[in-house]
């Protein structure tokens, strides 16, 4: 056996206090077992780590086993075929999730910072999008990325998948939807059940793919036929793995319910339902988790922001809380919602409905004339809505002076006056700090008979939506001062500003304008809003506005923070929707059991578990994003199967090295004209001023372009619209091409 190393007593365990609470029989922590690993630099067997850490008991001994065998499973070590274990970082392996691609190859996105690793066609045979996996870094492929082979799967992602099932020579094959997967999925006749050929199905696999075998599944649902109303959303919400149905447990415990707050539950609460706190959503909305108040008091305004406390009713590690966790976020589709909470809950006891008690988490706060957030604080309260009120109901009292509305609303007029009073300082404050507002169109589809798309129509944004925005927001930003200023764990919105070689492309774009950002190596937000403000009235705006968005990351949750770039904030934690995103119920726990004056290591959630929280929740938004996305996209598509050979003016929204993406006028659709459409020239991508240009007629096509298109080819399946130029972009560069001489 290894003798101790030396200094294994002189370096104590920097974990061990998180683990003594967590468990009434610690062992050392993941992170200190690989530091003294990597200190050995060598592989190491179970008796020889035991030994290093000083571990002896039978007990612990087992404990440790455990931990290495979950440590394994997750890709810290790797265990070699003596049965040693090695840290997987100093063995030249990169674990991380799979990313697929509908042509065949893939990535490895690394658990830890670092370059995506490329996985070609045949090392993604044993692999499907989503699994996580260990690689070896093998080189660099001709387009000089790193490029792996797999070592091992670590988790597998998929157990179903959905997709129409083709029964071709007595084969049965299920084409899945997601087109991240490339392989098809193998039935064998037994397991075909009454499937036909065409329908939708769901499979769950029965054997996963290898090196040598494609994977198999057995059909377990037959999802009904290929255009079936409302097939576009039972495809999405299958594909993208969205957890749809309740457990028994959760059915159990919301019978468990009352369907009124009990009084016993509202002892101990502020009591503001005399205040005349009142819900803005919109027309369709079922689930009102915010209320709003504002009076004058002096020089400051008083807002009241009360929020639905989910937190009494949903515990942790209960059955609700895991799989309020599991789903994440709920999921809006057209005219269908998977919540993340039963609607017992949702639309019922949690729901800030009028004219009934509800228990509520409230955030007070004191705003000055410019909109500045003096002081603020957080309780625990029973309040009453007064009303529940619509965007388009406010904007027409408060803007319009609708005469009716007014007089009907009239108990409520002072406060909402104030409100909006409240808001124009807040808008300026805004402005000041130099918020980026990007001005984005949502759309709505709008059904006839049949569940038909009869059009599609844009979503205007009134000024009552942008003052519960910025209510909101403030009520946001106030839960990250108070998680920072009492160092409560828990977790942030952040969004980080641009990377260095965005910012060098967005830079060389703007160049080509004549435009530039200030800011030097580091712009700020403010340096993005100036350059919006100045070029609003361009007629190439949209294309300015496209590039400045792309350039900057995703917004995700952390439970460390690094502050808003878009918003311009230095903290901000979402605290306003616990009914529909699980991070503001962290958020509602964290603030309450520091009300509650318990000691900060006592909190139900530790920062590693935090931090998985963080990534789950950006991830089951993702999730989201992408399956409405699908579902609206297969709908346009259905949309636009009778307008073929139809000829529709659009606006380029996208540019790539295979061709331009157009956005119809006043339609909101968006289909791709392919490089090879664009015909009588060859066509070349300037990714840096994201353009097309033709090598002999100077061509040129770039994003904001206004073209006229016609419909040639929809594809359903693969939810794809083609068209072809009718009447094409007159600009050109001014660089003609070099004329052939004559011989």
């Amino acid at each position: 056996m290894t003798k101790k190393s030396k200094n294994t007593k002189s370096l104590p365990d920097p974990y061990a206090k998180r683990e003594a609470v967590k468990y009434e029989h610690p062992i050392p922590s993941r992170e200190f077992i690989l530091q003294r690993l990597a200190e050995r630099a060598m592989p190491l067997g179970m008796e020889q780590i035991a030994h290093d850490l000083g571990i002896r008991s039978e007990r612990d001994l087992d404990a440790l086993s455990r931990r290495l065998k979950a440590m394994e499973r997750d890709g810290q070590l790797i265990r070699n075929r003596r049965g040693d274990y090695g840290v997987a970082a100093k063995m030249d392996l990169v674990r991380g999730r799979v990313i697929g691609h509908p042509d065949g190859y893939g990535f490895l996105v690394p658990d830890e910072a670092g370059e995506d690793v490329f996985l070609p066609a045949h090392q993604m045979r044993a692999l499907l999008h989503g699994d996580r996996a260990v690689v070896s870094v093998t080189g660099l492929d001709r387009r000089g990325r790193r490029e792996g082979a797999v070592v091992e799967v670590l988790e597998r992602n998929t157990a179903r998948v959905v997709g129409r099932f083709y029964l071709e020579r007595g084969v049965g094959f299920v084409t899945p939807d997601n087109k991240r997967i490339s392989q098809d999925i193998i039935v064998p006749a037994d397991e075909q059940g009454t499937a036909r050929h065409g329908q939708i199905v769901m499979v769950e696999l029965v054997a996963q793919p290898s090196a040598r075998a494609q994977p198999v599944g057995r059909v377990v649902e037959i999802l009904g036929e290929h255009m079936a109303p409302g097939m576009e959303i039972d495809v999405a919400i299958r594909a993208h793995n969205l957890p749809y149905l309740w457990p028994a447990e959760v059915e159990q415990e919301i019978a468990a319910l009352a369907p009124e707050v009990p009084e016993h539950a509202k002892q101990g609460r502020e009591d503001i339902r005399a205040l005349p706190l009142v819900t803005i959503d919109g027309a369709d909305a079922r689930d009102f988790d915010d209320a709003v108040f504002c009076e004058r008091q002096g020089k400051h305004w008083r807002l009241l922001v009360a929020i639905a406390d989910v937190s009494s009713y949903v515990r942790p590690n209960a059955a609700l809380d895991k799989e309020a966790l599991t789903r994440g976020n709920s999921v809006y589709f057209p005219q269908r919602v998977i919540p993340m909470l039963p609607e017992a809950l949702s639309n019922g006891l949690c729901s800030l409905n009028p004219h009934v008690d509800r228990l509520c988490m409230a955030c007070e706060m004191e705003i000055d004339a410019k909109g500045r957030i003096k002081k603020h604080r957080f309780f625990e309260g029973v309040m009453r809505s007064h009303a529940r009120l619509t965007y388009d109901e406010v904007a027409a009292m408060l803007i319009e002076g609708d005469a009716a509305l007014c007089a009907n609303y009239s108990a409520l007029m002072p406060h909402l006056r104030e409100l909006y009073a409240l808001y124009q300082a807040l808008r300026a404050a805004r402005e000041q700090r130099g918020a980026i507002d990007f001005e984005t169109t949502e759309t709505r589809i709008v059904f006839g008979a049949g569940r038909k798309i009869e059009k599609i129509i844009p979503v205007v944004r009134n000024d009552a939506h942008k003052l519960i925005e910025e209510c909101m927001i403030s009520a946001n930003v106030c839960a990250g001062e108070f998680l920072l200023r009492h160092d409560m764990p828990g977790l942030y919105r952040i969004h980080q500003g641009p990377e260095e070689q965005k910012l060098t492309d967005l830079r060389a774009f703007l160049s080509g304008l004549g435009l530039s950002l200030g800011g030097g190596e580091q712009p700020e937000p403010r340096h993005y809003a100036k350059l919006l403000d100045s070029v609003r009235a361009r007629p190439d705006a949209h294309l300015i506005q496209t590039v400045l968005l792309r350039s900057l990351a995703q917004a995700v949750y952390s439970p460390a923070n690094s502050g808003h770039f878009g918003l311009a904030l230095e903290s901000y934690a979402h605290f306003t929707s616990p009914i529909r995103r699980y991070p503001d119920l962290v958020v509602h726990r964290a603030i309450r059991h520091k009300l509650a004056g318990k000691p900060v290591e006592k909190f139900a959630h530790d920062p590693a578990t935090l931090h998985t929280f963080g990534e789950h929740c950006s991830m089951s938004e993702r999730r989201a994003d992408d399956a409405t996305r699908d579902a609206v996209t297969w709908l346009k598509c259905e949309y636009m199967m009778d307008k073929i050979g139809e000829a529709f003016d659009g606006i380029v929204t996208g540019v790539t090295g295979f061709g331009l993406f157009v956005e119809l006028k006043d339609i909101y659709i968006e289909g791709l004209v392919h490089v090879t459409a664009l015909t009588s020239d060859y066509y070349h991508f300037d990714p840096a001023q994201h353009r097309l240009t033709g090598e002999r007629t100077r061509t040129v096509y770039r994003l904001g372009d206004k073209v006229r298109v016609k419909v040639m080819r929809v594809d359903l399946d693969n939810k794809k619209i083609d068209f072809e130029i009718e009447q094409p972009a007159s600009r050109k560069t001014g660089k003609p091409g070099k004329k052939r001489k004559r011989r």
